[in-house]
């Protein structure tokens, strides 16, 4: 095999990968099209996200793969080797979203100074954050590059969140509860609540009882409090539920204790995948029924209130104040090679990524 290949995963099975092979350099492009050499991306709960949920969501459809198969995209860094689109120049750096592979092909439209948009005919009716790619014009600063790759998709979730949550007034809650408090999209939306809202709302993270101190140590929370004891939380408090987890035990464990007092659920993440799915047996679901918060949707809306760039500069501000704040409790790990790749989806998927701990692929 070359050293050129995409990672697959089974749809139906996202710890049975396949190394498929792929033309790399050697790939022809037609007209309007731009081959990427891709220098490295992140890894994190997102990508396994973004896999369990591939088919409900269009994941899949952004690379396609064989029958069966599915590309989990990532969000990283990488170069034009050959173009054949006016506008954009081979030697130029681009960040977006990539499939987990050496080498992408991409047709540019709407090109512009800051970057392009892909209008690759089956990606157009897919979710248009996704199709934007940035032109990065700044001297490389590899550093710097791997922790935006790591926070932007993430801190975007975040930021865009705490936007939609501020907007609706927490559904007249007083407090906020968030699920796996100690991830890196939950502690970007408490940095965003207090940084940038001002603290609008009393914030309470929930985590494991190994991650309570870190999860503490971060200063982005009000409270933090373990699973075992949710319990302690007052149940007579108005509450909204922000589950980045996906866990439908500790889902049903929430709305139990908070009953009526629980006045909204959100789903933002299902880092838990596999917990996913509660137990057939289980009761009913007490309290509200729980919506899924979709940031491309978000987007879109902000789009229209303050134009792409008005939005792309708040986002912006916000999250390089959170990366440089993300130093004092975050190490990136740079790892390479699709074993590299296998072994680090199935730390994810298993929860065996500490808090403290960003991944960085260079396939």
């Amino acid at each position: 095999m070359s050293d050129s290949f995409d990672f697959a995963v089974r749809r139906d099975d996202l710890r049975d990968n396949s190394i498929l092979e792929n033309p790399g350099a050697d790939r022809d492009v037609d007209d309007g099209q731009i081959l990427l050499s891709i220098d490295h991306f992140s890894l994190t709960a997102n990508n396994v996200t973004y896999g369990a949920m591939g088919d409900a969501m269009s994941y899949w459809n952004f690379y396609p793969a064989p029958d069966g198969l599915g590309i989990i995209p990532a969000w990283g860094y990488a170069e034009v080797i050959a173009s054949k689109a006016d506008g954009v120049e081979e030697g130029a750096r681009v960040f977006g979203y990539f499939p987990m592979s050496t080498h992408a092909v991409l047709e540019p439209g709407r090109i512009r100074k800051s970057g392009f948009t892909d209008i690759t005919d089956y990606r157009t009716e897919l979710p248009a954050v996704y199709n934007e790619y940035r032109l990065v014009n700044d001297e490389k600063d590899d550093e710097r590059e791997r922790l935006v790759a790591i926070f932007m998709p993430l801190y975007g979730t975040s930021w865009l969140l705490a936007d939609w949550l501020n907007e609706i007034d927490f559904g007249g809650a007083a407090q906020l509860v968030a699920s796996s408090a100690s991830s890196k999209t939950a502690l970007g939306l408490g940095h965003a609540l207090q940084v940038d809202f001002e603290s609008p709302i009393e914030t309470v993270g929930l985590t494991s009882r190994g991650n309570l101190e870190f999860t503490k140590g971060t200063g982005h929370w009000d409270a933090v409090v373990t699973y075992d004891d949710l319990t302690s939380l007052d149940p007579e408090t108005p509450t909204i539920y922000v589950d980045f987890g996906g866990n439908a035990d500790l889902r049903h464990r929430v709305h139990s204790h908070f009953g009526d007092r629980l006045l909204a659920s959100v789903a933002v993440g299902i880092a838990d995948w596999e917990s996913m799915v509660p137990d057939e047996n289980a009761t009913s679901l007490p309290g509200p029924q729980p919506q899924f918060f979709f940031a491309p949707d978000r987007v879109v809306k902000r789009n229209a209130d303050w134009g792409e760039e008005g939005l792309g500069e708040r986002l912006a501000k916000s999250q390089d104040r959170f990366t440089d704040r993300s130093r004092d409790w975050m190490e990136v790990e740079a790892v390479a090679g699709p074993d590299a790749i296998r072994e680090s989806l199935l730390a994810l998927m298993d929860g065996k990524v500490p808090p403290d701990k960003g991944i960085s692929v260079n396939p």
